[in-house]
């Protein structure tokens, strides 16, 4: 199926591809080194995604299911993160600097 991913302010899209979910498509725009910077992922369920050094500085990702996802390294920096289950995931060395927890 065709996932896009989408600005939040703009509604511009980012990334789009054929992919089963939107942690597939997520972990692919992620491997392309794609920003993810002001996406719309409120509500994904990225539970175990492979999100190192993934660049969401000012996403929406509030009410995602982040449970166990690496964000190592990541830039999470003004993300919007409320409500967000973040449970066991791992966020060594991310930048969390602004985000609304």
């Amino acid at each position: 199926m065709k996932v896009e991913i989408k600005h939040g302010w703009t509604g511009s899209l980012i990334f789009e591809c054929d992919a089963d979910s939107m942690r597939v498509a997520v972990e692919m725009a992620v491997e392309k080194k794609v920003s993810l910077a002001d996406a719309n992922l409120s509500g994904a369920n990225l539970a175990r995604a492979n999100l190192a050094r993934a660049n969401l500085a000012g996403a929406n990702l509030a009410r995602a299911n982040l449970a166990r996802a690496n964000l190592a390294g990541a830039s999470l920096a003004d993300a919007n993160l409320a409500d967000a289950n973040l449970a066991g995931a791992n966020l060594a060395r991310a930048n969390l600097a602004g985000a609304n927890l």
